[in-house]
């Protein structure tokens, strides 16, 4: 097992090492990150974390969110953050390292900007 150094850390231990959202690593990601721990769980659970070949994206119910090395481009991670704190993280950043964690990243073979041209 890893020394964690932060809580984050620890609920990744734990979700590795249990592999899947049970009850246990679900309790510890909303008890350090309350409702947007929540929101991240639901997005995994309804497939809303996509991988394309330049960006990872998640989906949320008004726009679309870039995630890039645990930051966004929410408003909540630009405004309401500390992104020198590791454990200050927006429900989208959550969302991807939980997805990463447990395979559940809807992967597509091509670039976002192509998907957003479409739209």
């Amino acid at each position: 097992m890893v020394e964690c150094v932060n809580a984050v850390e620890q609920w990744q231990a734990a979700l590795a090492d249990a592999g899947e959202l049970d009850a246990d690593v679900v309790d510890r990601i909303t008890s350090v990150h309350g409702s947007r721990g929540v929101r991240a769980i639901e997005a995994v659970a309804e497939g809303r974390v996509k991988a394309y070949n330049d960006f990872t994206v998640v989906v949320g119910y008004d726009d679309e969110y870039i995630v890039e090395d645990d930051g966004c481009t929410c408003k909540d991670a630009e405004y309401n953050l500390d992104p020198e704190d590791p454990t200050e993280l927006c429900w989208h950043a959550l969302a991807v390292k939980i997805a990463r964690e447990i395979d559940a990243v809807d992967s597509h073979d091509m670039f976002y900007s192509e998907v957003r041209d479409l739209l």
